[in-house]
């Protein structure tokens, strides 16, 4: 293919499309199974990480999941909120 041609801006062609939605559309295949307990797809990997590895901090929970502090703060947060892992009190 040339790379100049404009059949080569195609989204079919490219590669990078074919992961987004091969992503978006495992993130959909779990998303009635996790609106059950109330956790989204990041959600629940973060505590797939946390299962296996816990305790850990902020930084290593990143580095695991490949996310940076300003999208893993949050996530955290909401976990502090609903009291995931530990007790209501």
């Amino acid at each position: 293919m040339d790379l100049e041609s404009p059949e080569a801006l195609d989204l079919d062609k490219q590669v990078c499309f074919a992961l987004y939605s091969a992503s978006n559309a495992l993130t959909r295949a779990y998303r009635p199974i996790l609106e059950r307990v109330d956790l989204t797809y990041l959600q629940y990997m973060t505590m797939l990480v946390l299962w296996k590895k816990a305790p850990m901090n902020v930084k290593d929970i990143g580095a695991e999941l490949k996310l940076d502090s300003g999208t893993l703060t949050p996530l955290l947060k909401t976990f502090g909120a609903k009291r995931v892992g530990g007790k209501k009190t």
